[in-house]
């Protein structure tokens, strides 16, 4: 194998693919990236068995060929190298010389025949979505996934179709987001998806969503976004692949069948409170002194045009506020974690979020006025006696 490349396309590439390599490795070649050159490209290739990401670069192919290298040492020369463009050619089986004008590298690798195959999806169905609804889906979503694998169906999103449009769950049982996207949707899909999956594609896609910078006649200067491609979806009975660009995720799905949350999402509630999400957010980050002493415990009392939020007593003092609201029903009173509404507001881009309340003991609903396509739920906490 011997090719040249533009040292800024296989950095690029090479912090792609890193995003798959596990710190836990079960076999000491999953700390490797694989290079495979062929026709007019590389391709580079990392896996930790779970999550994969494949991606290429445009490269002058002298001598096609494979070899893995440890991704540590790959990584180090192509971001340390200074020049426009560096020679990679494999030596001696197991050894990758890299060239550049300034350098002179030798990394030591093993055989491409000992990585572990990247196994391909057998496709089942497959679909498209724009760029911007699934990024909006996934940054309203993903939070809420559990991020312990006790429950494996939790540490996913749940991803099927009803009524020609999809919809992505998550939840860690103590709270739940809910997304509609409005797009022509096949039937019949169900599965869930490996969040880890998920935040892997909402961070390539926020990065493709980026302004581009292009030189221009007076210089260095910020250009038009590039109009994004729609993102490929390809499903198989145990696996998932996204192709964004260049650039493919592929994962294992996760197996069990995720719970029925529609049964305890309140039918009707009996006060709607609309509140504004910078008061409440200062409010809220002010008391979580207080209430982190105390299971993040937060009462809210909704009655008429005003809503009273406090603190347990705790050794650290305690904490009330009061804070304006439109409110519709009756006068209603909950306890909320504080952690759980602060992750929550920290992932909504509005001015007002409404909050309906059934009682004490039910979940209190969010919602987004000007996004009726979201649906966040938290659990209610025991009520504590000030």
């Amino acid at each position: 194998m011997k090719f040249s490349c533009n040292t800024v396309d296989i950095l690029q590439a090479l912090q792609l693919v890193n995003r798959a390599i596990s710190s836990q490795q079960a076999l000491p070649i999953l700390g490797n990236i694989l290079f495979r050159a062929e026709g007019s490209s590389c391709t580079v290739s990392a896996t930790d068995l779970e999550l994969s990401i494949v991606t290429y670069f445009p490269a002058d192919i002298e001598r096609e060929g494979a070899i893995t290298i440890p991704a540590k040492a790959i990584l180090n020369f192509a971001q340390y190298n200074t020049d426009p463009s560096i020679i990679l050619e494999a030596v001696e089986g197991t050894q990758l010389r890299c060239t550049s004008t300034h350098s002179k590298t030798v990394l030591s690798g093993e055989l491409a025949t000992e990585y572990p195959t990247i196994t391909p999806v057998e496709k089942k169905s497959s679909f498209t979505l724009d760029t911007a609804s699934l990024l909006e889906a996934l940054n309203l979503v993903t939070f809420s996934s559990a991020r312990s694998s006790l429950r494996p169906v939790l540490s996913g999103v749940s991803l099927r179709t009803e009524g020609g449009k999809f919809i992505l769950v998550a939840t860690d049982s103590y709270r739940l987001s809910e997304f509609i996207v409005d797009a022509a949707a096949p039937e019949d899909v169900s599965c869930i998806i490996p969040v880890k999956v998920l935040e892997e594609v909402k961070m390539m896609l926020a990065a493709e969503k980026a302004p581009k910078r292009t030189p221009t006649e007076e210089g260095e200067k910020e250009g038009a976004r590039s109009e994004a491609k729609p993102i490929e979806i390809t499903l198989g009975a145990q696996q998932i692949e996204v192709r964004i660009g260049h650039t493919q995720l592929l994962s294992r799905l996760i197996d069990g069948k995720f719970p029925d949350y529609r049964q305890i999402i309140p039918k009707e509630h009996t006060c709607k409170a609309i509140l504004s999400v910078r008061e409440l957010t200062t409010a809220v980050k002010r008391m979580h002194y207080f209430a982190k002493e105390v299971n993040n415990n937060l009462t809210f009392s909704l009655d008429a045009s005003l809503a009273h939020i406090s603190t347990p007593q705790t050794q650290l003092g305690k904490d009330e506020t009061t804070i304006p609201t439109e409110m519709t029903g009756a006068p209603s009173k909950i306890a909320l974690s504080s952690s759980y509404l602060l992750d929550f507001l920290s992932h909504i881009n509005t001015d007002v979020i409404e909050m309906e309340v059934t009682d004490s003991q039910h979940p209190a609903v969010f919602r987004v006025p000007t996004n009726t396509k979201f649906l966040h739920l938290v659990m209610p906490l025991r009520m504590q006696e000030s």
